[in-house]
């Protein structure tokens, strides 16, 4: 029997507010790196996609050091608002954010570099704002890049394992996900919990990948 599905929502609202933040944040940062030239993209990119080939668990403890207490970060938001995020929910939420943005990053860079500069041109001298450019002509060209790379940064939030017990750690009713919860039940022995627990991430996350191929740019309907 999976019992409570507690962790399980959890890891859905996780998810879902991880992935509000990284397109928020992903959509400025991917077009100013797919238009702009400036000395140190190249760094600028690779350390925005570190935390791709980063082992989570360093990922987290490096995270750990920043929002800890005595962290610059941490110790500013305790100092400032009386808050802390470590061994909160709101952890977890930054955790999967940072590990998964590279998802969404790559695609959507891709999708700003694939648009034709010709038709946002062509779009000002009709006299487009640059708002209304980069929404009546940027973003519909772009749009399956951008999807594609939601749903796969939603998946990988929706699975985060190492980053996530290392800011959040591991409470029952409080900060287990998941991922936390097959992990614990595998040690609990207990195979039942554990295999319903897969099986829902599983059925998410391949909902999520379907979407993203569906999505992906070069794909016709149909197809």
């Amino acid at each position: 029997m999976i019992g409570d599905l507690g962790p399980f929502w959890l890891s859905l609202r996780v998810a879902g507010l991880a992935t509000l933040l990284i397109v928020t944040l992903g959509v400025p940062v991917a077009l100013l790196l797919a238009r702009l030239r400036f000395p140190g993209k190249g760094l600028v990119a690779g350390v925005l996609v570190l935390p791709l080939v980063m082992p989570p668990t360093v990922l987290g403890y490096g995270l750990l050091l920043i929002l800890g207490r005595r962290g610059w970060l941490g110790g500013w938001l305790e100092s400032a608002f009386g808050a802390s995020v470590v061994f909160h929910w709101s952890g977890a939420v930054i955790a999967s954010t940072v590990a998964a943005f590279p998802m969404f990053l790559v695609p959507a860079r891709g999708a700003f570099e694939g648009v034709d500069p010709a038709l946002e041109d062509a779009a000002r001298l009709l006299g487009r704002g640059e708002t209304s450019v980069f929404l009546s002509i940027t973003v519909p060209l772009a749009w399956r890049g951008l999807v594609a790379g939601g749903v796969l940064a939603f998946a990988r939030a929706m699975g985060d394992f190492g980053a996530t017990m290392m800011v959040a750690g591991d409470i029952p009713g409080l900060t287990q996900t998941a991922s936390m919860a097959i992990f614990d039940a595998v040690n609990a022995d207990d195979p039942g919990r554990a295999a319903g627990l897969s099986l829902l991430v599983a059925l998410a996350s391949i909902g999520a990948v379907l979407v993203a191929q569906r999505t992906m740019p070069g794909r016709g309907p149909g197809r």
